[in-house]
């Protein structure tokens, strides 16, 4: 199989679910921010907005909440997300579906606009390569509109000066993975690919 760099960092990157609590380096933040802004937006919009949380308490709260809002089917003993670094899913004693992270960044997308949850999930793509390529893990946490479907949630949302018209479409957790074991991927399914 051909390869180059980009390539590489798409077969190497993993959803990382332990962080260490310190924050990552501004520098590479900033480049990962900078990857989100340069993905592409249907029209050539430019429509998403990008908050970014550096506040443990608001960052675990606001992970708790998505946590009990969320609907996850527990895993089993044949059907998981990870053994290696599992999900609330996984592992009903994990409080927060942040994971520790030390950075969450929110993406939002104008409610009226029929392409923002892709216009945020192609960004989200974008970031968590530039993250892997830089070092730091990420994590993609989807519907994160549950996240603030509180009082406290909603508070947040004023404190952030979220424009009305938009809505909460996904979390990025980013931070440095706690383990130096990098999580294997998973044997990819065959049957896939088409070709016609």
């Amino acid at each position: 199989m051909e390869t180059n760099a980009i390539l590489e960092t798409i077969l190497h990157r993993r959803s990382i679910r332990r962080y260490k609590p310190d924050q990552i380096p501004e520098a590479a933040l900033n480049a990962i921010l900078q990857a989100g802004l340069y993905a592409p937006s249907a029209g050539g919009r430019q429509g998403v907005l990008f908050v970014v949380s550096q506040d443990a308490e608001t960052n675990e709260r606001l992970g708790r909440i998505k946590k009990a809002n969320s609907r996850v089917r527990p895993s089993t003993e044949t059907a998981y997300i990870s053994r290696e670094q599992p999900s609330i899913a996984d592992d009903p004693s994990i409080q927060s579906a942040f994971y520790g992270a030390p950075t969450v960044v929110t993406l939002f997308g104008p409610k009226q606009f029929l392409y923002a949850i892709n216009d945020c999930s192609v960004a989200a793509e974008n970031m968590m390569l530039a993250a892997d390529s830089l070092g730091i893990g990420s994590c993609y946490i989807g519907s994160a509109w549950d996240s603030f479907d509180d009082p406290y949630g909603q508070e947040v949302l004023r404190r952030w000066a979220v424009r009305a018209d938009y809505f909460a479409v996904l979390h990025v957790l980013l931070g440095n993975p706690l383990s130096e074991k990098h999580p294997t991927a998973k044997p990819r399914r065959e049957g896939r690919i088409l070709r016609v």
